[in-house]
């Protein structure tokens, strides 16, 4: 069997509560990490921490602005760079700042946001093209000119288990409106608000769709973008998240288990009111389950069993101690929800530079040491 085929059926097994040889391990890094390594002289260019790491698993997400022009850079200087996108967002990005600051919104009322027309979610240059992204482009940097998404997947696909990647309405929403007007619409007319989000999930259907058929076999499945809660709860009513964006949570995963894939939801913050909703419909992981939001992957390992596979949790700011008996005591007592499968490591979000290199090295090899079923986990076995 092929080294890749060993990491997809590893991912596949962890999430259907089947024990593979070891618990797999994925992870996503803010560019400043990699930065503070190199500036540190652990890496060099071109340095990729997958390879590196040798992980199991990459998401990689198309391109899904609503209207495909590209990043339009309309201000720079040393400090700042502003950009406008597909989104008819216009987003400042600073060097002194490690997340970009979203300036304007080209639709901000109902008249605007009815207005709006997709671009076709088929589209090949989507897919195909090297057409800078909202998404992909602008975040903790600006990263443009990026190969075309099927490149980035044909090149993972040798030697990773690969997930594409497509947003939930709620993501695409604040992305085109502000997260603020958002949720106003959602008070003032939470009516009017649903029919556009409907809207949205027929163009984020189409972008699953398309993406699965324009892989043509390389992907195991989909992470789904979607940050619906801060660390105390919901951003608004469970009940208007049940009624307006569970059925287009629905028919995304009733996509990805139509072409035989797996459907992972990544939400930041405390969801956990809606989890039973999201099992329903067919979600069959979630990730990252952040520590700082009161998540801990061992309880929910017990409260969900086997209906519900886990990825994440692993604290950063426990890393950020780089106290190497600290990183231990984490790693080791979340593999405790790898018992029986069902949980795939990786961090609570992503790897930030408060991490050192050599602490998530160590937390790697922690992994892959003490990773291995049966599990040996010594003094921080607990029953689950």
């Amino acid at each position: 069997m092929s080294s890749v085929q060993v990491k997809v059926d590893r991912i596949i097994a962890a999430l259907e509560h089947r024990e593979p040889d070891r618990v797999p391990v994925g992870e996503f890094f803010w560019t400043n990490f990699i930065r503070r390594a190199r500036r540190e002289g652990k890496i060099g260019d071109g340095f990729d921490p997958y390879r590196h790491w040798d992980l199991d698993m990459v998401v990689l997400t198309p391109n899904m602005d609503p209207h495909l022009t590209g990043i339009q850079v309309v201000r720079e200087t040393a400090e700042i760079r502003t950009v406008k996108t597909g989104f008819g967002a216009t987003i400042e990005v600073h060097a002194s700042c490690p997340m970009p600051m979203y300036v304007d919104f080209t639709h901000t009322s109902f008249e605007q946001m009815e207005a709006l027309r997709f671009d076709d979610p088929h589209d090949e240059r989507r897919y195909l093209a090297a057409l800078d992204d909202q998404i992909n482009s602008v975040g903790d940097a600006l990263n443009l000119n990026l190969p075309p998404w099927i490149d980035r997947v044909e090149s993972y696909a040798a030697d990773f288990c690969v997930f594409g990647a497509v947003c939930e309405p709620h993501e695409m929403l604040w992305r085109i409106i502000g997260t603020e007007n958002a949720l106003y619409k959602m008070a003032d007319e939470p009516a009017r608000l649903a029919r556009f989000i409907e809207r949205l999930g027929d163009f984020l259907v189409g972008i699953a769709e398309a993406q699965i058929a324009a892989a043509n076999g390389r992907l195991t499945g989909l992470y789904i973008w979607g940050d619906v809660a801060y660390t105390r709860g919901m951003f608004f009513s469970p009940d208007y998240w049940r009624s307006v964006y569970k059925p287009q949570l629905k028919r995304l995963c009733d996509v990805a288990h139509a072409a035989g894939l797996k459907a992972i939801y990544h939400g930041c913050g405390n969801a956990s009111v809606v989890y039973d909703d999201m099992i329903e419909v067919g979600v069959d992981g979630y990730n990252p389950l952040e520590a700082k939001a009161g998540l801990d992957v061992v309880a929910l390992k017990r409260q969900y069993g086997r209906r519900w596979a886990f990825n994440g949790n692993i604290d950063v700011r426990v890393l950020a101690t780089n106290d190497r008996e600290q990183i231990r005591r984490e790693v080791l007592r979340k593999l405790n929800a790898a018992k029986g499968g069902g949980y795939i490591m990786q961090s609570d979000h992503s790897i930030p530079d408060s991490v050192s290199f050599d602490s998530y090295d160590y937390a790697v090899r922690l992994a892959r040491e003490y990773g291995r079923y049966p599990l040996q986990l010594g003094e921080y076995d607990e029953s689950v």
